[in-house]
């Protein structure tokens, strides 16, 4: 029987718990000197930053690899094409579940309603979202998909950044994918290059992965400490709100579509439960593809569907920030800026969260998404702004709602295809991290 504490997930559990005590510990010693962040949560906000900054910089060419080598996959899949359009099917219908619960709800709560008078503070967000945009964004610019960006600092000096455009890549990586299914053996050279690159990427997200523990705790602490509860209680119908649909999601809506599919839906909860927590505390489903994908299997679904599903379900499959959360959030901008909403803005809502999801592209927050859902209903882009002080802790729970959901696509496709092997779904076994 294996101790408790050599458990990855009570290891992480600790460090959440560890992150919340050090986090009100900072809280209470106040401001620094300068009135900035006092050297605990400086610490806190330091060490949660090197954690996130490694798990960024991994994602491009795990995005690449994974991506490229699921679609090759398919090549060994008698129903290749219909596997895939069962996947895709279930992201919508998932989706759109989630929107409209998300709906439900903001117009029962109308979480920004008598919030105007309130001291919140609303100014344009720094990445915004349109349909152009959008659409614009999906063309690479060049075969990397690099992105440059200059900003002026208050001293005049001018900086320039240059980084990965994910949605880009993925455009990129399906393209590329598509392309070695066409040339067939030609292409196996190339694919056995991408392959060994995602061996090598895999290993090196583990041993990122099993920093977590410590990851978490200055991640949460940074959080505590940073915000507190006063941004939580001004903006508390709305955090509630959020966590509510995310809640009803998790512990209804996909326990029963399990049902359903006649499955139990605590060995899915067991086994998928390293994946979700992974998710809660890096906030990156990218990040936590490989847990992902290990959980998947460990439930039972087939290897050769699992590497070809939860790879593309990692980038695109987003219930959590790309459904409930700009349902909700829009409903909350316009409440606070007094526009009225129809039933033709409802359901462009329902449209956008269901198409648009691969704006958010698996990574970090929900902007993106939220200013795309805005601006397609004509609604203040400074509404995104009253949200961003507590958008990291919202963005928590979104993304652990977006890996369960992740699993569950995999896990009831392959239920209805009849490549689940349902002794593994019930069967024992603790994850082993990489």
């Amino acid at each position: 029987m294996a101790l408790p504490y050599r458990s990855f997930g009570f290891q992480v559990l600790v460090g959440m718990v560890a992150g919340l005590a050090l986090g009100l510990v900072a809280r209470q010693i106040g401001a620094g000197p300068d009135g900035d962040l006092n050297w605990l949560a400086t610490t806190l906000k330091t060490v949660g930053s090197i954690f996130v900054s490694l798990l960024k910089a991994i994602v491009p060419p795990l995005v690449f690899a994974a991506i490229v080598a699921s679609i090759a996959n398919l090549r060994a899949l008698d129903n290749g094409a219909r596997l895939a359009g069962q996947t895709l099917l279930w992201f919508a219908i998932t989706a759109l579940i989630a929107v409209l619960i998300g709906l439900a709800i903001g117009i029962v709560t109308q979480p920004g309603v008598g919030l105007s008078s309130a001291a919140l503070v609303a100014k344009p967000p720094s990445s915004v979202g349109g349909w152009l945009d959008f659409l614009k964004g999906l063309v690479p610019g060049n075969s990397l998909a690099l992105s440059g960006s200059t900003k002026i600092g208050e001293d005049g000096a001018a900086s320039t950044s240059i980084s990965f455009n994910i949605l880009q890549l993925l455009v990129i990586a399906i393209a590329m994918g598509l392309a070695t299914l066409k040339v067939g053996e030609k292409a196996d050279p190339f694919l056995a290059f991408v392959r060994s690159l995602l061996a090598v990427v895999r290993a090196l997200l583990g041993w990122v992965i099993r920093l977590t523990p410590i990851g978490s705790a200055g991640l949460i602490g940074a959080a505590v400490a940073t915000y507190g509860w006063d941004a939580l209680a001004r903006l508390g119908v709305f955090t509630g709100a959020i966590y509510l649909g995310l809640g009803i999601v998790l512990l209804i809506v996909y326990p029963t579509l399990l049902i359903a599919h006649g499955l139990k839906p605590l060995p899915f909860f067991a086994k998928a439960w390293p994946a979700i927590q992974l998710g809660f505390v890096s906030r990156s489903s990218v990040g936590t593809l490989p847990v992902t994908e290990a959980v998947t299997e460990r439930l039972g679904v087939d290897k050769s569907y699992a590497v070809f599903a939860i790879p593309l379900a990692s980038t695109t499959k987003m219930d959590g920030c790309a459904s409930i959360y700009p349902a909700l959030a829009a409903i909350f901008v316009a409440g606070f800026y007094g526009i009225p909403l129809g039933v033709v803005d409802y359901a462009l809502i329902a449209v956008v969260s269901v198409i648009g999801s691969a704006a958010t592209a698996g990574l970090t927050g929900a902007t993106v998404m939220l200013t795309l859902t805005l601006s397609t209903l004509g609604l203040p882009l400074e509404g995104a702004g009253l949200l961003l002080a507590i958008d990291p802790i919202l963005d928590m729970g979104r993304t652990a709602v977006n890996v369960a959901g992740q699993v569950l696509v995999g896990v009831v496709v392959a239920k209805r295809e009849g490549i689940l092997d349902e002794g593994a779904y019930y069967g024992t076994g603790d994850l082993a991290v990489a």
